[in-house]
Formats: structure tokens, C-alpha cells, sequence
């Protein structure tokens, strides 16, 4: 494989042209771009909070082939992959478990109320994102209450110019696959559509998958003031899931199918924002302990989110109001769990207020009413004071609460018991951070505390057994503290010649402590198993200005488990006709290392394609 990896990368350097929609990450420039929310959109250096920013430059130029590898390089969030090219992942954030996270597209929630594992189930690819916010602290009085540990948002392009794109590659364990995006604008009306499918045999016993997307998103705007936009996505996932969930079925599959639609309206004039609208979000889950004896054990599953939303702004002398009410109902029928629902209400006021020229101030309250817990509230403010135009200090605190899902509640097999006395989990959080942001050199660095209450997490009885008899059994852990520092530093430093320069480097150093009360004689499934130091490097280099390489490395150590050490790279070659050719080498140093379950990742592995735009 390496030998004819080798020779299509020497033939694909001869090429030389414009590579295909390449863009400089050294000269981004944060003074532009706004953090959008669902009510307020706030210039970046002003944002009185731990943001980060993954931008369309950084998403073309990491080794990654799917949202869950991309996250994986982002400082603070711990991505626990099942799988390669983004099968199954987990995504938590400052310690938190994948429950406690909240994924969205363009601000709509993408939570599951069946599992959390179901969360990355999104058929948005990655030629359509213009941006990615990661919150990184409580984000409840924003978003509601699965942004308990932190948020990712999701921000979707609709391009005003016309352009095709087909790419496709292939790789070690007969992995191939494929996609093509189109933007196909038509006067005022924006629409961008596109398809993909990956597969691969598998690196180990059981570990193949399919998986395959399509995806739509229109926008018309109807005058200087309105707007209508829409969304309509699909994914389709089959995959061997040995060491997913148990290791004492190693015969274990899965298949998910997910749709997500979407339509909103926005009114934005001089002082006044409004947004609504209505998302739908299906899906069925189907999962056996063994693969080819479906009446040995099969679960089905079947769950549904409907909500609707209004969200605004008004801006006035006093500053910028922000309000609005959300409804949700969320359904499941369940061979396993039961026919259950619930409904979920919000409302949220907060409110903006700059003085003392550099200082902003940001109050305001979320509340929530559960048709099974009554109503919860979660207040929350942020304060900010800018030291100078490239530095700033900031301090916030939040509140956040979490329901249990389904799964936790109601879910029974032959490895796991369930616990319908479940309580919510919540938390109180503080941060204090300083950023700075110069022309080449931006940093932050961070020190936040999480006190959490009724933390959710599976236990179980140790034992001496290869393949624990024991069932796992979910809890709530009286009181965790997380306290933690979160340092970043990028350098935009362009050194060298014409030939071969240094373009950029970062560097980032996370650390959590959490004091969790244990026996040693209990086995912890998540919660206990946090991340406690995270080490990430990049590297990006540019070779006679066709070719572009990106190194990344990744040194992680999570609570009772063994480090390891991750290098990653990614080479782009420019070619004629606005074509290009990637190569990615993942797990260079060949690093023996479990992310989730009982999973064991590959060794090293190559990925080469072939990208061509037509338009």
C-alpha cells in the first residue's frame, strides 16, 4: 500500500495550479467574524467567554475525513472515537460525558432522547460548513439543557458562486469512498446539495461499516430584511460494532438511519431580530448482540424531536435585549424501552450592556419546564473589560441541569440494568480567562471550576475475569468538582523562502483535576474515566507554494487509564484544472491505544484522493 501511495503522491507534485479552495489559515482575521448564537451575534474579541473557532481554512487543512476526526484536534474536547472516518463517536467537553454535550447546525439542537451516542448521526458534510464554534463552559442559559458542559454549533455556507466539486479516496482495511458538492445558485435563491458514501472492510474482526449522506440547504432572501431558509438531511450508518458497548459479544451491529429537516424565517432590521422556526429530527436505531442471529438478540429503536423556536434581539440605548421561547416534544418506541414522550418548554431573557467604554456585562436566565421534573432555571452572566484593541480579561459563572435519557432510565440486556429513579445532574460553573489576539500571535489561557450534583454514570463490580460478568448499572455520583486550565497559543509565523516556509504553529495544554470518590472495587464506564491532560500540537508548512503540509500530535491522558501519543499529518498538492490531491497518514508512530468502549484503534493507517472542481 505505502509503495503505491507513494507513487501517485510523486505523479500528482508535478501538477501545478490554484489548489482547490485553499485558503491561508495564517491570515484569518478574527476582527471580522461574529460568534453567532441563536439570539445574539457578538464580534469574537468581544465574546466574554472560552470560544473556540475551527474555520474553513483549519477544516482543509486537518487530517481528518469526518467532523468527529476534525473535533479530535481541537483543544478541550475529548472526542472517544468508535471506529474510524466517524462511524461512532463520543464528544465531551472540560470532563463532562457525552450526555452533557449539545451539538447543533445553524443553532438547531441535534440531541437524542434516546442516547448520546447517537448525537454525531449528521449528514452535514464537510465541503458545506463554513464555521464551527465550540463553547466551551456552560452553555444552558444560551442553548438550553444539553449544553450542561459545553456547545458545538455547527455554521453552514450557501455560496453566491456556482461550483461542483467530486472528490474520492481510498485507503487501508478497503476503505473507499466518495462525494460530490454542489452550490447551484439561481438569482437570489442560494441552494448548495450534496452525496457521499464511505466504506471500509475493517481493521479488525467485525469493525467494517458503510456509511452514506445526502443533504440539501436552500436560503431565498425575500427582501433586504427577510429571509427563508431550509434544510433536509439524511444518514444511513451499518457497522460491525465489536468492543462498542461490551466485549463479551464481539459479534455486536449496529444500523442507524437519521433524518433532519429544517425551515426558518428571519426578520433583521436596524434594531429589531427575529428568527423562527420549526426542525424534525427521526431516528431508528437497530442493534443486535449478534450480527447473523438477529432472534438471538435485537433491539429496535424509533425516536423523534419536534420543536419549534423564536428567538430575538432589540437593540437599544440601554444595549441589546435578547429573548425567546422554545417548545419540544420528544417521542421513542422502543422494542427495549418502552412507548414513552415528553415535552420540553423554554423561555430565556438576557440582556447586553457596555460602559466604562471598554467593559460589557451579560446577564439573563434560561428556564426550562419538563413534563416529568417540573420547571428548572439557569441563570448565568459574563463580564468582560478590554485591556487594550489585541488583549482582554473576562470572568462568567452558569448554572446547568441535565434529564436523563431513555437509555439511562429504561435500558436492559445482557451486560446492563437500568435505573428509573434516575435524578437530573447539575452543575454550577466559574471561569476567568485572558485572550489575546495580535496579527501573528493570539493565545488564551483559562481557569474554570464545575461543581456537579446527581452526576450520571454507569458502575459495576470489578472483577478478575478477561470478560467482567458483572452488569453495568447507572447512578448518581453524590458531588464532583472539576477544576481545570486551559492554555492555547497560535503563530501565524510565515517563516522561510519561496521554496519552503513555516506558515504556522500551535500549541495547546489542557489539565483537569476532578475529586470523584470511588471504591476500588467499582468499575466506571465514563464519568471516571475524564480527560485529565491534553497536549495538542500543529504544524503547518508550504512547499514551492503547491503544496501545503499540516503535522498534528496529540498527547491525552484521561483519569485510571494509560497515555498515549497520536501524530497525525496532511499533505495538499495543487494540480491543473483546479484540481487537488490529499494524502493523510493517521497514527504515524503505529500508537496501541482505546478511545471508547472496549474498541481497540488502529495501528497506522494511509488515505489518499483525488479532488476535482468542475465549476
Amino acid at each position: 500500500m505505502i509503495k503505491y501511495i507513494s507513487g501517485i503522491v510523486l505523479l500528482c507534485f508535478v501538477g501545478y495550479t490554484e489548489l482547490f479552495a485553499q485558503v491561508d489559515s495564517s491570515k484569518f482575521d478574527l476582527k471580522e467574524v461574529e460568534v453567532k448564537e441563536n439570539r445574539m451575534q457578538i464580534p469574537f474579541l468581544k465574546v466574554s467567554q472560552n470560544i473556540t473557532l475551527i474555520t474553513r481554512a483549519n477544516i482543509q487543512a486537518t487530517p481528518a475525513r469526518s467532523l468527529q476526526e476534525l473535533l479530535a484536534f481541537t483543544p478541550g474536547i475529548d472526542v472517544r472515537q468508535r471506529g474510524i472516518s466517524g462511524v461512532q463517536a463520543d464528544i465531551g467537553i472540560r470532563g463532562g460525558s457525552f450526555e452533557q454535550t449539545l451539538l447543533l447546525v445553524n443553532g438547531i439542537k441535534l440531541s437524542d432522547p434516546q442516547t448520546g451516542h447517537h448525537m454525531m448521526n449528521i449528514p452535514v458534510p464537510l465541503q458545506a460548513i463554513e464555521r464551527i464554534d465550540v463553547l466551551k463552559g456552560p452553555g444552558s442559559r444560551i442553548f438550553g439543557q444539553n449544553a450542561y458542559a459545553g456547545a458545538i454549533n455547527i455554521i453552514t455556507a450557501l455560496p453566491e458562486k456556482k461550483s461542483i466539486v467530486v472528490q474520492g479516496f481510498g485507503g487501508d482495511f478497503g476503505m473507499l469512498g466518495g462525494n460530490v458538492y454542489a452550490a447551484l445558485p439561481i438569482g437570489k435563491y442560494k441552494q448548495v446539495v450534496s452525496a457521499s458514501h464511505d466504506a471500509s472492510k475493517g481493521y479488525w474482526h467485525n469493525s467494517d461499516f458503510k456509511v452514506s449522506n445526502m443533504y440539501y440547504e436552500s436560503g431565498f432572501n425575500l427582501n433586504k430584511k427577510n429571509q427563508i431558509r431550509s434544510m433536509v438531511g439524511y444518514t444511513l450508518r451499518d457497522f460491525g460494532a465489536n468492543g462498542f458497548y461490551s466485549n463479551r459479544f464481539p459479534d455486536q451491529w449496529e444500523a442507524t438511519k437519521t433524518l433532519l429537516t429544517s425551515i426558518s424565517h428571519t426578520y433583521a432590521n436596524k434594531n429589531l431580530y427575529i428568527q423562527t422556526r420549526a426542525y424534525w429530527r427521526k431516528n431508528d436505531d437497530e442493534f443486535r448482540l449478534k450480527r447473523n442471529e438477529p432472534a438471538f438478540y435485537t433491539n429496535i429503536h424509533k425516536t423523534e424531536v419536534l420543536a419549534a423556536e423564536i428567538n430575538a434581539a432589540y437593540t437599544s440605548k440601554l444595549g441589546k435585549t435578547g429573548f425567546g421561547i422554545e417548545n419540544r416534544k420528544e417521542l421513542i418506541s422502543s422494542t427495549n424501552l418502552g412507548d414513552r414522550d415528553r415535552m420540553l418548554s423554554g423561555v430565556v431573557i438576557e440582556h447586553r450592556i457596555e460602559f466604562l467604554k471598554n467593559a460589557v456585562l451579560r446577564a439573563g436566565m434560561y428556564s426550562n419546564y419538563y413534563s416529568e421534573y417540573g420547571w428548572k432555571h439557569f441563570p448565568g452572566a459574563e463580564l468582560g473589560y478590554q485591556l487594550s484593541t489585541q488583549s482582554r480579561v473576562y470572568a462568567n459563572f452558569g448554572k446547568s441541569y441535565r434529564i436523563p435519557t431513555y437509555t439511562e432510565l429504561y435500558y436492559e440486556d445482557f451486560s446492563n440494568s437500568s435505573n428509573s429513579e434516575l435524578k437530573p445532574e447539575e452543575s454550577v460553573s466559574y471561569e476567568a480567562g485572558y485572550k489575546y489576539n495580535g496579527k501573528k500571535i493570539s493565545g488564551e489561557v483559562v481557569v474554570f471550576n464545575r461543581n456537579s450534583s446527581n452526576m450520571i454514570d454507569y458502575f459495576r463490580p470489578a472483577s478478575d475475569s478477561v470478560v467482567n460478568p458483572n452488569k453495568w448499572s447507572p447512578s448518581n455520583i453524590g458531588s464532583v468538582t472539576f477544576l481545570g486550565i486551559e492554555t492555547a497559543i497560535n503563530y501565524a509565523i510565515n517563516l522561510g523562502s519561496n521554496k519552503v516556509s513555516l506558515k504556522n504553529i500551535g500549541l495547546s495544554y489542557n489539565y483537569i483535576d476532578a475529586s470523584v470518590d470511588k471504591e476500588a472495587s467499582i468499575e466506571s464506564r465514563y464519568a471516571l474515566s475524564a480527560l485529565k491532560h491534553q497536549l495538542i500540537g500543529r504544524v503547518q508548512l508550504n512547499f514551492f507554494k503547491h503544496a501545503d503540509l499540516q503535522v498534528n500530535t496529540r498527547c491525552i491522558e484521561r483519569m485510571a487509564l494509560s497515555p498515549y501519543f497520536l501524530l497525525d499529518a496532511k499533505l495538499n498538492l495543487k494540480l491543473p484544472y483546479k484540481a487537488g490531491c490529499f494524502m493523510e497518514v493517521s497514527n504515524i508512530t503505529n500508537t496501541n491505544y482505546t478511545e471508547a468502549g472496549f474498541l481497540q484503534m488502529p495501528g497506522r493507517w494511509f488515505k489518499i484522493g483525488l479532488q476535482i472542481a468542475i465549476l
